[in-house]
C-alpha cells in the first residue's frame, strides 16, 4: 500500500516534467527487467532505443517507484512486461499514471512476453494467502529457459515490425541471427550440464524451475517454506534433515535475499551455497542474455566438480 501511495504522489512530478512523448525516430522500448531489455537489444539493434526499470540485482517482485520510471513510460512506444503477475505490485499504477495511451494493457504498444512461453508451476485448485505469494498464472521466471528466450525475441520482433513496418526485414534478420546463436550456445550449455543430469539441489526462492527443467536438475526443496515467506526454524530443520537424507550438497540462491539461513544450512549439511543471479545485470560481467547462462552454468559446473560429484554415467 505504501508503494502504491508513493506512486500516486509521483504523478504530479511527472506532469511537471513533461507529458507523453511519441518517438518519431527510433521506437522507444521500455522493458520491466534487464533480461527483456537484453533480448530487445538483440532484436532491435541500432534501430531502437531500449531502456528498462528493474535492475538485474533487484528482486523484480518489489520495485520502489521513482519519478524517472513514469518519465520512461511516458516516452515509450512499446512496453514489454514479464507478465504472470511478476510486476503486479508496482507496475500498474506507473503505467496508468504515465498517461501514455500507447502502452496501456491491450494497446498495440503493450507486450506481455509470457503469452507464448512455456510456463511451469501453474497452481491447481483454490489459491489462498496461506500458500504465500503464489502466482496463479504460473511461475514468472520463464526467461531462464533459452527456448523461452527465443519465444520472447520472436514476440518483440513482431511488435517492432508493427511499429516500423519498413524495418521488418532488419528485425527479422536480427531475430534469425539471435535465434541461431542462442541455439548454438544452448548446445554448449546442455553439453556442460549433461554429466550431472538429475543432480539434486535446493533453491531459496522458486526462481529456477525453468532453468532446472531445461538443464535436468532436480529441485527437492526450498529455503522459503512458501513463496515469499521467510524461512522459519522448524522448516529450516526439516530442510536440513531432508538434504542430509538425500545427500544434497548445492543450495542456489538469488543475490537479493539474506544469506544467513542458507549459509547455516550449507554448513550443517556439508554443502555449498551458490549465489546464482537469475537476471542479466545480476553481476557486472552478466551484460547480455548469453552471459547470463555462461555465468550460471560455469558457476554450477565448478561447484559440482568441487563437490566431487560423479557424472550420471558413472552411477
Amino acid at each position: 500500500m505504501k508503494r502504491h501511495a508513493f506512486a500516486v504522489g509521483l504523478v504530479a512530478i511527472a506532469f511537471l516534467l513533461g507529458g507523453p512523448v511519441g518517438g518519431q525516430g527510433k521506437p522507444n522500448v521500455v522493458t520491466t527487467t534487464e533480461d527483456l531489455a537484453a533480448i530487445a537489444r538483440e532484436v532491435g539493434g541500432d534501430r531502437v532505443a531500449v531502456d528498462f526499470i528493474a535492475r538485474g540485482y533487484q528482486d523484480p517482485h518489489f520495485v520502489e517507484a521513482k519519478p524517472s520510471f513514469i518519465l520512461k513510460l511516458q516516452r515509450a512506444d512499446l512496453l514489454v512486461v514479464v507478465g504472470r503477475e511478476l510486476e503486479v505490485g508496482w507496475l500498474p499504477p506507473l503505467v496508468q499514471q504515465s498517461r501514455n495511451a500507447r502502452i496501456q494493457p491491450g494497446a498495440d504498444g503493450y507486450l506481455d512476453a509470457s503469452v507464448n512461453a512455456r510456463i511451469l508451476d501453474i497452481p491447481q485448485g483454490q489459491i489462498t494467502r496461506a500458500m504465500g505469494d503464489v502466482h496463479p498464472l504460473g511461475n514468472p521466471h520463464y526467461w531462464l529457459d533459452p527456448e523461452n528466450g527465443k519465444v520472447i525475441a520472436q514476440a518483440i520482433a513482431g511488435k517492432l515490425s508493427q511499429l516500423r513496418p519498413a524495418d521488418k526485414p532488419y528485425f527479422d534478420q536480427r531475430l534469425t541471427d539471435f535465434t541461431t546463436r542462442l541455439s548454438e550456445a544452448e548446445k554448449r550449455w546442455l553439453a556442460a550440464m549433461a554429466p550431472y543430469k538429475g543432480f539434486k539441489v535446493v533453491t531459496y526462492h522458486r526462481s529456477f524451475p525453468n532453468f532446472a527443467d531445461r538443464f535436468s536438475l532436480d529441485v527437492i526443496g526450498y529455503v522459503e517454506p512458501r513463496p515469499g515467506i521467510p524461512p522459519s526454524p522448524s522448516h529450516t530443520l526439516e530442510l536440513i534433515q531432508e538434504m542430509r537424507r538425500q545427500q544434497v550438497k548445492i543450495i542456489l540462491m538469488e543475490p537479493y535475499f539474506d544469506q544467513k539461513t542458507p549459509k547455516s544450512i550449507a554448513s550443517q549439511t556439508g554443502g555449498q551455497l551458490l549465489v546464482m543471479p537469475p537476471s542479466v545485470g545480476g553481476e557486472k560481467t552478466i551484460v547480455d542474455y548469453f552471459k547470463l547462462f555462461d555465468y550460471n552454468i560455469d558457476l554450477l559446473v565448478k561447484a559440482l566438480k568441487q563437490a566431487g560429484t560423479k557424472p550420471a554415467a558413472d552411477h
